[in-house]
């Protein structure tokens, strides 16, 4: 997985995988999934970001199964 975020257009990208995207959904206006042909999620784009996923706060955590 991977996040990105583009401060100069408060842009959060998030690549669940690797795949080769073929329909982009609108979940709303300002956020976009990703989904390869299969249907899986692949990305998802938060525009906004800071203000709609309190970026600034950011933090990951793996938990052990």
């Amino acid at each position: 997985m991977k996040i990105k975020y583009f401060q100069d257009t408060d842009t959060l990208y998030i690549e669940f995988r690797a795949g080769e995207i073929t329909e982009t959904r609108d979940l709303d206006e300002d956020t976009l999934l990703e989904l390869d042909a299969r249907g899986n999620i692949c990305a998802m784009t938060i525009e906004h970001a800071r203000d709609r996923a309190d970026v600034p706060h950011f933090s990951f955590e793996q938990i052990a199964a």
